[in-house]
């Protein structure tokens, strides 16, 4: 790479890992060197039809340059026209795609353990499981009961499940919130517990389902593997130019890899780019992978956050040093190239160059996915069910306070408004009393047969005998003496 300095000459212009490389390469071998850039740009492949070199392949075979450094890799095509010096880095071809861009959370995520399917489905479940409480407890005998103990032999027996019992019952369970309603008969016990049973594993279920689904940032990648990208035609892929990569597909006996050529082939000039920075750019703009030796993605990925590898290594192969056919230097510089294996310079080399932490990208794992906190975007949902419940439960209330102020107003011979104002009233008070009085019937509608009592009634005397308690009630004209029930002996009227 060029360095930053403009003011720099000679070697000093240029920085990298391959320039400190042969720096060190220099020391052991004792050479002095001079750093030029290849006029083409190219690393060099043979022309199928002439046969012919071209890029660094070329100036090596004419003797312009005396050594060839760089992501130079080792094949069986460069080998039978130059040398290669022991391999100092071994690397495979992946592919480079830009990071998928998460998901938005919708608003109910909340629902997204379990599928459409299994909700349609619980709440037919919920619905049979209430009617079948229903029915069976009206048919079996163990759950109609005496709704008064005091009375042995009652006139009337009362069922606890109602329908609206029936429905409520199940709902309380499935909620893990329990229910007043319990079963008596064996076979309300049945439904009641194979209910639990259900509700068990699916809330369960739904539970661990949940965390995954909201603490878990998960972004799903279109492509996963060669094979992805071999299939699919939404996505272009190209390599660089006149190099390795481009070779390895096009003398590929993999069915996956020549079909990926013959895409490539076809879409001529148009997937292939002539450097890394336009393929990297155009990786960024998006709906492209470049197909590239897995060092220089590294050193790319490990400074872009938007970049990524998609997939393992396609093939297996490694960098060396080219120099001319029959060079003296190539012994010389394999040996400089093992001794520097062993000290492990190489390998602080590419740690300096590939994971400097000043210009790494600090970004999370993508295949493992980041914790994060839960905000309105992932669970706003559950605010909203909860408001349409409380909207659904006051609208309730008013029509049972319209049918409740209707009904009162009939027994109270009062109109609608002033009766709903005065409930109304009442309902606003904060420190009222939870206490009530109930309808205040007229005595012409609570008792059909007492045309003998005269609305101005007067207590005449109170005079205890025996126990019972006299009552002297005056009419007007007439004394009648009525015995009514005792308070001491619970005397029949």
């Amino acid at each position: 790479m060029m360095s930053e300095n403009k003011n720099l000459t000679g070697n000093d212009r240029f920085e990298g890992f391959c320039v400190e490389l042969i720096r060190e390469l220099a020391n052991l071998a004792g050479f002095h060197y001079t750093i030029k850039l290849s006029p083409s740009g190219k690393y060099g492949i043979q022309d199928q039809a002439t046969g012919e070199w071209n890029g660094i392949i070329r100036d090596l075979i004419d003797r312009k340059a005396d050594l060839a450094i760089g992501s130079m890799t080792i094949n069986y095509a460069r080998e039978s026209v130059i040398d290669f010096t022991k391999p100092f880095m071994n690397l495979g071809i992946s592919i480079m795609f830009k990071v998928p861009t998460k998901k938005p959370a919708l608003l109910f995520s909340f629902m997204k353990p379990l599928t459409l399917d299994i909700w349609l489905y619980v709440l037919v479940a919920y619905a049979l499981v209430s009617l079948t409480m229903f029915l069976v407890s009206r048919f079996s005998p163990y759950e109609w009961r005496n709704p008064y103990p005091c009375i042995s032999d009652p006139s009337v027996v009362q069922n606890q499940f109602t329908l609206g019992n029936s429905f409520w019952f199940t709902v309380g369970t499935l909620m893990q919130q329990g229910s007043d309603l319990n079963p008596k008969a064996a076979s309300t016990r049945i439904v009641g517990g194979i209910w639990w049973f259900f509700t068990l594993i699916i809330i369960s279920s739904y539970t661990a389902n949940l965390a995954a689904f909201l603490t878990v940032e998960r972004m799903a990648s279109p492509i996963e593997s060669a094979q992805d990208l071999a299939e699919q035609r939404e996505i272009s892929y190209g390599t660089l130019e006149s190099g390795s990569t481009l070779t390895f597909f096009r003398d590929s006996k993999i069915e996956t890899y020549q079909k990926m050529w013959r895409y490539m082939e076809n879409k001529k000039p148009k997937v292939f780019v002539s450097t890394y920075d336009e393929g990297i750019r155009r990786v960024n703009e998006g709906n492209y992978a470049f197909l590239m030796e897995s060092t220089t993605l590294d050193y790319f990925v490990h400074r872009n956050c938007n970049l990524t590898q998609i997939g393992g290594l396609l093939d297996s192969k490694y960098y060396g040093i080219a120099t001319p056919m029959g060079s003296p230097w190539r012994d010389k510089l394999s040996l400089a190239i093992l001794e520097l294996q062993e000290k492990g310079v190489i390998h602080m080399l590419y740690s300096k160059w590939w994971k400097n932490v000043g210009e790494s990208c600090h970004s999370f794992d993508k295949s493992k996915g980041t914790k994060a906190t839960l905000g309105v975007d992932s669970i706003g949902g559950i605010f909203v069910v909860l408001l349409c419940g409380l909207a659904v439960a006051v609208l309730i209330a008013i029509i049972e306070f319209c049918w409740n102020s209707k009904r009162s107003a009939a027994y109270e011979n009062q109109s609608l408004c002033g009766e709903m104002t005065e409930e109304f009233c009442f309902a606003l008070r904060c420190r009222g009393s939870g206490q009530r009085p109930a309808f205040k019937r007229k005595c012409s509608q609570c008792i059909t047969n007492c045309s003998y009592i005269k609305a101005n009634l007067e207590l005449s005397h109170h005079v205890p005998t025996n126990g019972i308690n006299d009552l002297m009630i005056r009419d007007g004209t007439t004394d009648n003496q009525m015995e009514v029930i005792s308070e001491d002996n619970n005397t029949n009227v």
